[in-house]
């Protein structure tokens, strides 16, 4: 018999943070956006931003699907974990059930 162990609450929270993830790399491309080059000390760094996101565009689109879908599978794996864990707590029950109408194990 395996001690295979899900810590299903887990899972979901990884899926959880996935989510949180993925939507701050499709909500906000380049963090200094909003920022002049006096709120940010240097034109300088402001052209290294706008570098950085025009890169970033180009690979953080693929990159978030992937976050995504990883989300999304950690979810269903907790979900499944649950629902086979229900069905065989069902089935040893009904096994003793039987085992008990029966006169015990044979």
């Amino acid at each position: 018999m395996s001690d295979l162990k899900a810590d299903t609450k887990r899972i979901r929270e990884c899926s959880r943070a996935l989510q949180r993830i993925y939507h701050a790399f499709t909500d906000r491309a380049n963090p200094a956006e909003d920022y002049s080059a006096a709120e940010l000390g240097n034109k300088l760094v402001v052209d290294a931003f706008d570098e950085f996101a025009s890169n970033w565009k180009i690979h953080r689109k693929d990159l978030a699907e992937k976050i995504r879908t990883l989300g999304v599978i950690t979810a269903e794996a907790a979900r499944s974990y649950d629902a086979m864990d229900a069905k065989l707590a069902e089935a040893l029950r009904r096994q003793d059930e039987r085992a008990k109408r029966d006169g015990g194990p044979k």
